[in-house]
């Protein structure tokens, strides 16, 4: 069924993540910090990982030093969660202030070969945040700091200066795009939301182009399918999971980084409505037509999409077709349904019970998951876990762990678990869309007219009539109310 972006009554049974995870030691004290450089199990893949530890010290393990780096497990993991706490123009003035303090970048003159060691390092550390976490320099403070630490080592090498215009302009590139796909995301919204309520088969059937005129191949529609889910994905940013859940810890004394005004969640909720979408819109082709054999016909058409979004690994629109053809509209049309070839159906459905936490979807996506490890194209990289459950594992991930622990510290081992979910994540949503464009056809997924809830009950009783007197009822109420309307 379609699904909504946040919501804890769409969530079931905790999944996806350890269940030790909130159980840190409390009591346990943090071991001293010595110097510059990564504290005990800092480097996630040498030596025991860091469970908990306060915000200074995790800070401290981000700022490389002439003969240290941190890991990028590391990196990646921290400045996805450390917006929880601190927000990230606070915490890359504290990186510099360390950086000056530490590398003695306020004296003159500088050292030149202290700073020819450490200067790579922070540009490392600079080219990977901006590369991963772009929205974060939308901020003017945030391109300041960047700007300030390197001018203040360009002196003793002047490649930092190339460095720091390529690191610039890749970052307007980066920042121009999502602009660009954030206006749209509005532009597709605004298209998708006019609701056109005909009542199909009480006159003239208007002029409407159905889904088997525009195409009437399902591995075609699943390529552009494929599309859209790419399209979707890239737009993504890691932080979004983030601040999808945010919300006051009772153990965390601070303030939460970013109030609800300030959450920049827009493309994963432009990724559910999407999905809920391509429900729609499955149903409403399904119901659309007059006569019970076109209706069968798209019906086993759209099995046929389901069947080669699988076989691709789009694990989300095989899902948003499924629960598109499980709604009630469609599913209550058991005349069509018999005329239908449903076996390869009930196959797919299988494939996504919900039975045992989702256990075959799960398996099916570890599989696509290896294949993508192995693969030596894109064809075979391309991953699209079902969206909606990928949501669910997080929030019950962030309900399940305190951010906190009750000595104060960060329970580091919650982030470590989220950075692994939402980093492979990154990595299914880098891959190249293989299939070649066909305008027509994703023209037609994004702007094509669909019914609401009670158009698709109207088409349905309009194609079978109602079985009981409640239906009728309804059928009766669904005509007055369209008919007043048309």
């Amino acid at each position: 069924m379609p699904q909504t972006a946040c919501s804890g009554t769409m969530f079931t049974t905790p999944s996806g993540f350890s269940p030790h995870l909130a159980c840190a030691e409390p009591g346990e004290e943090e071991a001293p910090q010595e110097g510059p450089g990564p504290g005990p199990g800092a480097c996630l893949s040498d030596g025991p990982p860091i469970t908990s530890a306060s915000l200074d010290t995790l800070i401290q393990n981000l700022v490389p030093t002439a003969d240290y780096y941190p890991e990028k497990a590391y990196v990646f993991t921290f400045l996805l969660s450390a917006r929880l706490f601190i927000p990230p123009p606070e915490l890359l003035a504290r990186v510099c202030e360390m950086c000056i303090k530490q590398q003695q970048l306020d004296q003159s003159p500088l050292d030149t070969a202290k700073v020819r060691k450490f200067g790579p390092k922070i540009l490392q550390l600079l080219t990977e945040w901006t590369e991963t976490f772009p929205s974060d320099f939308r901020d003017e403070k945030m391109v300041g700091h960047l700007k300030d630490i390197i001018h203040r080592i360009a002196p003793c090498d002047e490649a930092y200066w190339k460095t720091l215009n390529q690191v610039l302009q890749k970052l307007s590139q980066r920042l121009s795009l999502m602009s660009q796909g954030e206006e749209s995301i509005v532009k597709v919204s605004l298209n998708a939301s006019s609701d056109k309520l005909v009542a199909f088969k009480t006159k003239p059937p208007p002029i409407q182009k159905d889904i088997l005129s525009i195409c009437n191949d399902p591995y075609t529609l699943a390529q552009q399918l494929t599309h859209v889910e790419l399209e979707h994905l890239s737009r993504i940013g890691p932080e979004e999971f983030v601040q999808a859940f945010v919300q006051k810890d009772p153990l965390d004394g601070t303030q939460p980084c970013f109030s609800d005004q300030k959450k920049k969640t827009s493309n994963l909720e432009a990724y559910v409505r999407w999905f809920n979408r391509l429900c729609y819109l499955v149903a409403t082709e399904i119901c659309m037509p007059a006569k019970k054999k076109q209706r069968a016909q798209v019906i086993e058409f759209f099995i046929d999409v389901a069947r080669e979004c699988f076989n691709i690994g789009n694990f989300n629109s095989l899902m948003a077709i499924i629960s598109g053809m499980n709604m009630s509209p469609v599913s209550r049309l058991k005349k069509t349904w018999s005329k239908a070839k449903t076996a390869k159906f009930f196959i797919l459905e299988h494939q996504m019970d919900p039975t045992g936490n989702f256990y075959n979807y799960r398996t099916a996506l570890r599989g696509a998951a290896h294949r993508s490890q192995t693969a030596n194209s894109n064809r075979e990289r391309i991953v699209i876990p079902f969206f909606s459950l990928l949501i669910k594992d997080i929030y019950f991930l962030n309900e399940g762990c305190a951010n906190r622990l009750p000595n104060g510290h960060v329970n580091f081992e919650k982030f470590v678990e989220l950075a692994r979910q939402v980093g492979e994540f990154m990595t299914w949503k880098q891959v190249e869309c293989p299939f070649e464009e066909d305008r027509a056809i994703l023209h037609y997924l994004h702007t094509a007219p669909i019914f609401s809830e009670d158009g698709l009950y109207l088409a349905s009783y309009e194609s079978e009539s109602p079985e009981n007197q409640v239906e009728k009822d309804r059928w009766k109420a669904l005509r007055s109310n369209v008919l007043a309307k048309t």
